[in-house]
């Protein structure tokens, strides 16, 4: 997500041709959840765009199309599947892994069927997997199972972390959104290849987002310090904040190791004025 309406004119320039967006967000953050894919292939225009307004070291997690993982069930999807690997080529090294997530009645049961899948993909890629059946997180046998079948192919499992989301009763729209939407699964933090990938989810209040992370903080230090490249995207259920967060997360991280490689400067969302 590059892409919303209360960081115009606040954080990010605005209006922005949508040749721009992608640049503008770039500034702040290394890397993106490349959500809008789920919902449709893009042209290869499209993709070529986002090349385009990105340095090559630029990380996007491109989720797979629904058809593929929630329609079809990662069954009989050859030909969508081409079409959209096909779609993405121009991101080249900015294809930091192709995201596969599952729905929340993938079970345990249905692992030999992403073991086929997984077993089909192109290993020019990496693959990372997002599962949200309560029992991967709750039975170490289901997770077990699901380690191992990812271990096969190098690919990563993405945990979402909704512990602080579900810390207290929701407050707000959006919380109350959020609660009728998201997984509600016990916390995981363990890295299965070089390139850890976590997604986090608070609260609109800042502290109480910032008060969850710790452990995430403590983790990402440990993965850097034994060569890992973790990626970890930051939500609250309003987003607002999301883009401040993010940088304040890399800020805890930098405390603690000094030498992190620093974020890019942010544009200016506004013109500099004479007065």
């Amino acid at each position: 997500m590059w892409t919303h309406a209360p960081w115009n004119g606040s954080l990010l320039p605005h209006p922005l041709p949508p040749a721009g967006r992608l640049r503008a967000y770039a500034s702040w953050c290394n890397a993106v959840e490349g959500n809008t894919t789920f919902y449709a292939t893009p042209a290869r225009s499209t993709v070529e765009t986002w090349a385009a307004q990105t340095d090559p070291d630029f990380r996007l997690v491109v989720k797979l199309p629904r058809t593929i993982s929630h329609e079809r069930r990662l069954t009989g999807v050859d030909d969508e599947l081409r079409t959209f690997l096909t779609a993405m080529e121009p991101l080249g090294p900015r294809n930091h892994a192709f995201w596969i997530q599952l729905p929340g009645s993938f079970a345990s049961t249905d692992l030999g069927t992403l073991a086929a899948f997984l077993q089909r993909l192109p290993r020019a890629h990496r693959y990372a997997v997002e599962v949200r059946h309560p029992a991967f997180f709750s039975e170490e046998r289901s997770a077990r199972l699901l380690e191992q079948v990812l271990g096969r192919v190098e690919a990563e499992w993405i945990p979402f972390d909704t512990v602080t989301l579900f810390d207290r009763p929701a407050t707000s729209y959006a919380e109350r959104d959020a609660w009728m939407k998201k997984p509600r699964v016990l916390r995981r933090s363990h890295a299965l290849t070089k390139y850890p990938i976590v997604r986090y989810i608070g609260r609109d209040d800042v502290e109480l987002t910032i008060n969850g992370w710790d452990y995430l903080v403590a983790a990402v230090v440990d993965w850097l310090q034994e060569g890992r490249s973790p990626t970890v995207f930051l939500h609250t259920p309003d987003n607002v904040e999301a883009l401040t967060l993010a940088r304040r997360f890399h800020a805890d991280v930098h405390a603690r190791l000094p030498e992190l490689e620093p974020l890019p400067e942010p544009l200016p969302a506004q013109p500099p004025t004479l007065f």
